[in-house]
């Protein structure tokens, strides 16, 4: 493993601690360290592969800290994060022989829809409504729960927010969708993270020292998010979203 020089070193961890600080309240970190990572020169696969393994580690952090402060529903948890993991590792194994990018057109026309509901719904995730799900309810989260881990392993960009949705479709204000969705993107990030290992494609030199950086953020942001509320989560959730639209726009017209 290189030895990465100061200034080096200071770059991934500033921007791996902000892009876990924002990951971990309303997801799109990825947005900011994928980027950092390519900037040093990592080849874009790598980065990837390393993005994934850095980020496992500020996820962790996340999950667990919204986990001891009881916003993550155990009982529901327990249930979708195997569902979400294997459909992770479907997806990594399925982009080996598709090409993801054809998911794209779909994805910015997916998170417009999601924005523009947000938008409009201005009380909706103030307050929780979530009181358990009946059978078919159950059923069709174990759906979602594989579908949207089968998409971050597959392509990725947008997971955190289609997940926050996800939750608070079901009756979660916006704080308890947050800490619910860290949940499962733990889960598809470890899948995702063990066959970008196994195939190789992860740079340990600069994981690790970025994902010491995540477990910082994403502490901060998980606290952040815990003592502001979903007053602050919400509004958050729209920029992050927004940012989200015009970088896959811009994607697809390069």
């Amino acid at each position: 493993m290189e030895m990465l020089d100061p200034a080096m070193l200071a770059f991934i961890v500033f921007f791996g601690f902000m892009a876990a600080f924002i990951d971990a309240i309303v997801g799109g970190g990825g947005l900011i360290s994928i980027p950092t990572l390519m900037a040093t020169g990592v080849p874009p696969v790598i980065a990837l592969g390393t993005n994934k393994m850095a980020s496992v580690m500020g996820a962790l952090m996340s999950f667990y800290t919204f986990l001891r402060s009881g916003k993550v529903d155990r009982w529901l948890i327990k249930r979708l994060f195997p569902l979400s993991f294997l459909g992770s590792a479907l997806g990594v194994i399925t982009v080996r022989l598709v090409p993801s990018e054809i998911l794209r057109p779909l994805v910015v026309v997916m998170l417009i829809a999601v924005l523009i509901y947000s938008i409009l719904k201005k009380d909706w995730g103030k307050n929780s409504t979530y009181g358990g799900l009946m059978r078919r309810m159950l059923v069709l989260s174990l759906l979602v729960a594989f579908s949207l881990g089968f998409y971050d392993g597959f392509f990725g960009p947008g997971t955190g927010s289609f997940l926050l949705f996800a939750f608070l479709t079901l009756g979660f204000d916006f704080l308890g969708a947050a800490a619910n969705a860290r949940a499962l993107n733990f889960a598809s990030n470890c899948a995702a993270m063990l066959f970008f290992s196994y195939f190789g494609l992860v740079d340990f030199s600069y994981a690790i020292p970025m994902g010491l950086a995540m477990i910082v953020g994403a502490w901060c942001g998980a606290r952040m998010a815990l003592s502001k509320g979903s007053g602050f989560v919400r509004p958050l959730f729209i920029i992050m979203t927004t940012i989200l639209i015009g970088k896959q726009l811009l994607d697809l017209f390069k």
